[in-house]
């Protein structure tokens, strides 16, 4: 096992309970000013207008091809749901007040894909199809209408082309669903932890799955591998994409949207704390990326991971990033929330997140069914276990010694808290029954 030796106190209490598989919270004394931070990156501003530019040329294509978002005029956005019964339920379970107003980010509910790698999943799909449309002639210009990408000449040609990926099963639902649904020949790599009724879903849409024994690294290895050996595919690089990136950073500017319709202020003095899920961390750090876009210093983003397969925080304490995995460190990476289940980060959005994000908080499994029975019982929301890792994030804000003394600088009593949901939506009745009835420890 890989041994780290910190000068700093606090930096070694984090890493010392990290390596035991224990909770832990980090604030992250490396946050830059907004302006400062975001200067030095490699994506901009103008990308995520861009990104959301060309989601709105293909809201009709959109709406073609899945008409459930007919009513959203071929948007997939999810619902902000203010969650007043869930705060208090906290506060009582926490045994200290949730300060401010409490709202769940419903990427649960979100259309076609039913979890948060629907925005990024299905963006990098579109970019792509645009590609090849404008190759083949189908498309000569950005004001064409996108619709007839679902016409019989255009499924042919997408046909001659491969779409491959590879998923815990979050990200391969929404490559899968979007690229079979255009006509591209879809393969989606698996790991061990992808549930079984994943698998059958995507295989029911069209896509082809392959499945592996080994964790998340090696389905992303063999996808990699095996899309690169042919000319007509395109793998989509969930360690790597900036794609995907920044289809996922769009996020923030329908958020500052749907607060607005709220009438919720976000300013120095209203500040706006966000609980993110993070496995390889590209839809965290996109949406991340986006909200300091956005908000700028008004937005506080942390992130959340199993306690099992911290990779993320792994790689930002040693900043070593995607160089470290978690078995190089004595964990498993083996998890109950699958689409956590990643043993090494993304390093490029390690760097990318490492001045912008203001802490992380590691979770044990036995404490996510608990979250997502409490959620059922007071606000009627069902959701994986993966997206219950937000709201321990934030009982460990209120309640861990470092977490307090952050908060002493904070205006909490004027704060919004949002925790991200990932997934829920698409999950069968027998198995949504199974998770709200087993005990995995409670939340306690």
């Amino acid at each position: 096992m890989i041994k780290k030796d910190f000068s700093d106190k606090e930096m070694r209490r984090v890493w010392e309970k990290l390596t035991a598989g224990e909770e832990t919270l980090w604030i992250n004394h490396d946050l830059l000013p907004a302006k400062t931070a975001l200067r030095g990156l490699s994506v901009k501003a103008a990308d995520i207008f861009d990104a959301e530019a060309r989601l709105m040329r293909f809201a009709p294509l959109i709406m073609r091809l899945f008409p459930e978002t007919a009513a959203s005029g071929g948007i997939i956005e999810s619902p902000l749901t203010p969650a007043s019964a869930m705060q208090n339920a906290l506060s009582s379970l926490f045994g200290c007040p949730v300060p401010g107003r409490l709202f769940l980010k419903q990427d649960n509910a979100l259309a076609v894909a039913g979890s948060v790698k629907a925005r990024g999943g299905i963006y990098e799909v579109l970019k792509h199809a645009e590609s090849v449309a404008v190759g083949a002639g189908l498309l000569s210009s950005c004001t064409d209408d996108y619709g007839v990408l679902a016409e019989e000449r255009s499924r042919e040609i997408f046909g001659k082309y491969k779409l491959q990926v590879g998923s815990t099963g979050n990200l391969g639902l929404s490559i899968g669903t979007v690229g079979a649904a255009l006509g591209f020949q879809t393969v989606v790599h698996v790991s061990s932890d992808a549930k079984p009724w994943k698998k059958d879903l995507l295989r029911s849409r069209g896509a082809e799955v392959i499945e592996y024994a080994g964790d998340y690294g090696q389905a992303v290895k063999n996808g990699r591998e095996l899309s690169n050996a042919d000319p007509n595919s395109y793998f989509v690089d969930d360690e790597n994409s900036a794609d995907l990136f920044l289809g996922y950073s769009v996020a923030a500017l329908r958020l500052k949207k749907q607060l607005a319709q709220a009438h919720i202020c976000v300013d120095r003095t209203h500040p706006l704390f966000v609980y993110l899920p993070c496995g390889v961390g590209g839809a965290p750090g996109g949406i991340a990326f986006g909200l300091k876009t956005v908000f700028g210093d008004a937005v506080r983003c942390f992130f959340a991971e199993p306690t099992e397969a911290p990779c993320m925080l792994a790689g930002l304490l040693t900043k070593e990033y995607g160089a470290l995995g978690v078995t190089d460190i004595g964990l498993s990476g083996k998890t109950a929330a699958d689409g956590l289940a990643v043993g090494r980060a993304s390093a490029f959005v390690g760097k990318t997140v490492r001045g912008l994000l203001s802490g992380e908080a590691t979770v044990d499994d036995g404490r996510l069914n608990g979250y997502i029975r409490l959620l059922w019982e007071t606000q009627g929301i069902f959701i994986e276990p993966s997206a219950g890792v937000g709201f321990h994030a934030l009982r460990l804000l209120l309640t861990e010694p470092a977490g307090r003394e952050y908060l002493k600088s904070q205006d909490t009593q004027n704060a919004v808290h949002v925790v991200w949901a990932t997934g829920g939506g698409l999950v069968p009745p027998y198995v949504r029954e199974a998770l709200l009835n087993t005990n995995c420890g409670g939340t306690k």
